[in-house]
């Protein structure tokens, strides 16, 4: 097949431009490298495009492998006709090849195969072309007995040559398009509960009597009675116009409904539809379903990630991050602007010990010491309590010299505490005391500390765990490689984990990177990243423009400039009669020079616009301006929550179905998404997303159920 026409007709894109960009990324190019520093190239590809191209290319590519197998296994079988291998070639699904597959893919012993075997072909054929309304179906019948096969009597080869019939009807690819196409446009998925949960409260409740219309379904609907009916809450029934498919069957099978086959062939249609045919697309359709609602529920944990991998800085300073706790106390740990690890306290200010003044002052202590500017508090248990402590500590201290108080999500910080990574970095550190480091460093860099997370744990997501595991790290590996070269990476400072997502390296090769600057100190410019084991030419060329030298003696090594076009910036800057220390950072005479006069064929106009803006603000950092939420102090648990309570949140996760909001009190509120404004709003990430403070009403408080219910309307954002 013509993969470059198939992908540009599929995704409505110019040949050349497909066909340029596939070239790219078998020369070994990465998708943050193309997007970025081969916009000629590719025409202006985004990311998102490029990454569909690489999808759509992979399921082809399998594709075209499917149909040759296919193709090959039909032919060994001697059953491949010119028609059969024209349909083959034409299937434009793996669905549709499949149907054609089925009549010939091996299969255990069936009740047809037996009547096969039993020499019952030629009967059933003879049923189907009868047009005699008064023939003696049984005296034909009779010809075809084989007692030693078990068909003794002519009612038993007549069912024998009907279950034949079954089986080829419900094989047809075309019947099964037009079956799976009436279920699709007109089927129900109906959820009830079960008997021994009748009558009780589940997390299931709404689901318990619900009827979702498949042509128009939600996913996260449909995620839910999935998850219900694998917990045994729910149990799950497909309703289809069973009459129309029998209908749309008998029109197609039975051509002479005055035979006197008619009958039983209309008892074989009825037998194909209930026995073969209807289970096997009801599996079919379930599973499309499932993951088409999979793959919504990856793409909205995706952007959730990396709003979240992309929240605003609070930047280079000192943090204290605190794990709280009551009965083993709360871990306070401090770190440096760079996340430096300085030390750590462990303190009792709550019950049972409530040890408040001994807390307060190892607490100020360590506070004047390390030079703490910002303070995160985990959102774990004792929180609030834990945050009171620390305000009424900070009393004793001038107002100007007080530290910033922030609420700060624990979500996946316990999966780093116990990993691997965090025993290699904080070997003699107890858990608790890795989570506290983890808590304050992800208040300093979001970014650079949540990528030793594994994604899926970091709780923005909508039923991530019952997705395809498989799927939703390839996809969440995606939003954190986009989300790191977007933001650029320091060399000196990065870890491990951080550099291996930068476009063109690896875990190995960043590894070695970590090695050498260890062994070697910090690296002085780009270019000696050249002198690391393991990055040759190609590896050099795709990661460069991605990491960052800050103070380094040529400024375009801290900039998104290529290396392979210092040479431009340098001719800019002689133009100008500057140098290029002088040229870097300098509004007035970037915005002097014509791109025009340094179009080339290697540098067209958008690289060259591209460096431009690098020039004008250089190493900026694409992340927002840091803010964090004001919890009320009079609301701690749910218990304190009280309907018509306006209050400042934190958006946790933003979903098709709403927004859920952290309000400090363990459990998230949901603004469901006909209280996100006061117009209507199709999608609320379309409002709002993670990270994002908002004010919030409280409509509902379920204390048994653990829900809250929360409205934005006429508030607006903070």
């Amino acid at each position: 097949m013509d993969i470059v026409k198939t992908l540009s007709q599929e995704l409505k894109l110019e040949p050349g431009r497909v066909e340029r960009t596939i070239a790219l990324l078998d020369e070994g190019g990465t998708v943050p490298f193309i997007a970025r520093y081969r916009k000629e190239r590719t025409g202006g590809l985004d990311e998102a495009q490029i990454r569909e191209i690489v999808r759509r290319r992979r399921y082809w590519e399998e594709m075209e492998e499917r149909r040759q197998t296919v193709l090959k296994s039909i032919r060994e079988q001697g059953r491949l006709t010119p028609e059969l291998e024209a349909a083959v070639n034409a299937a434009s699904t793996k669905t549709e090849l499949e149907d054609l597959y089925l009549p010939f893919r091996p299969k255990k012993a069936t009740r047809a195969s037996k009547a096969w075997d039993a020499g019952l072909e030629p009967l059933a054929r003879w049923l189907v072309d009868l047009a005699d309304p008064e023939a003696d179906l049984e005296a034909e019948a009779a010809k075809y007995l084989s007692p030693e096969n078990g068909y003794e009597t002519a009612d038993q080869a007549l069912r024998g040559a009907a279950d034949i019939l079954a089986e080829e009807w419900a094989e047809n690819a075309e019947a099964r398009r037009i079956i799976r196409g009436l279920v699709f446009r007109e089927g129900v998925l109906i959820s009830a509960v079960r008997k021994e949960f009748e009558g009780r409260k589940t997390k299931f409740e709404m689901y318990h009597d619900h009827r979702e219309v498949i042509a128009e379904p939600a996913s996260h609907r449909l995620l839910a009675m999935f998850r219900g009916e694998r917990e045994k809450v729910l149990d799950l029934e497909l309703e289809y116009p069973r009459t129309a498919a029998v209908r749309e069957l008998v029109f197609r099978f039975v051509r002479r409904p005055k035979s006197a086959s008619a009958g039983l062939l209309l008892e074989t249609v009825v037998d194909a539809l209930d026995r073969l045919l209807a289970p096997s697309v009801e599996t079919e359709v379930r599973n499309e379903l499932r993951e088409k609602s999979e793959a919504e529920a990856i793409q909205v944990f995706g952007v959730n990630l990396r709003d979240l991998l992309l929240a605003p800085p609070a930047g280079r300073r000192a943090v204290m991050g605190i794990d709280p706790g009551f009965r083993t106390g709360c871990k306070i740990a401090a770190v440096d602007g760079i996340g430096k690890f300085l030390g750590y306290r462990t303190i009792f200010p709550n019950a049972p010990k409530n040890d408040v003044d001994g807390a307060k002052q190892t607490f100020l202590e360590m506070l004047v010491r390390h030079k703490v500017e910002l303070i995160a508090v985990g959102n774990g248990t004792a929180s609030r309590e834990t945050e009171a402590f620390v305000r009424a500590s900070l009393e004793e201290l001038p107002a100007a010299r007080r530290p910033v108080v922030v609420i700060v999500s624990e979500a996946g910080a316990s999966v780093y505490s116990a990993s691997d990574l965090a025993k290699r970095e904080f070997p003699k550190l107890d858990v608790t005391v890795r989570g506290a480091v983890s808590i304050a460093r992800r208040l300093q860099d979001p970014l650079s500390e949540l990528v030793k997370i594994e994604p899926r744990s970091i709780g923005v997501g909508q039923y991530q765990h019952d997705v395809d595991q498989a799927a939703i790290k390839a996809s969440l590996d995606e939003v954190v490689e986009s989300s790191v070269n977007l933001v650029g990476v320091d060399l000196n400072l990065a870890s491990e984990e951080l550099l291996r997502y930068v476009a063109g390296l690896n875990k190995g090769t960043a590894a070695a990177i970590v090695a050498h600057r260890n062994a070697r100190g910090p690296f002085r410019s780009r270019e000696g990243l050249k002198g690391v084991k393991g990055v040759g030419a190609k590896t050099f060329e795709q990661a460069a423009g991605f990491l960052r030298i800050p103070g380094a003696m040529n400024p375009l090594d801290n900039s998104a400039v290529h290396p392979e076009r210092y040479g431009l910036v340098e001719a800019m800057a002689q133009a100008l009669g500057v140098p290029v220390q002088g040229l870097v950072g300098r509004p007035d005479l970037v915005r002097s020079i014509e791109p025009e006069r340094y179009v080339s064929e290697e540098a067209g106009l958008p690289t060259v616009e591209d460096i431009l803006r690098e020039l004008e603000k250089p190493g900026r950092d694409p992340r927002g301006e840091f803010r964090c939420a004001a919890f009320a102090e009079n609301v701690r648990t749910m218990e304190d929550l009280k309907e018509g309570m306006i209050l400042e949140g934190v958006v946790t996760n933003v979903t098709k179905f709403g927004a859920f909001v952290d309000l400090g009190i363990h459990q998230d509120g949901l603004v469901h998404i006909s209280e996100i404004a006061g117009q209507f709003v199709s999608d609320p990430r379309q409002a709002v997303k993670v990270g994002q403070v908002v004010r919030v009403r409280v409509i509902r408080v379920d204390v048994e159920l653990k829900r809250i219910g929360l409205s934005m309307k006429n508030l607006g954002l903070t």
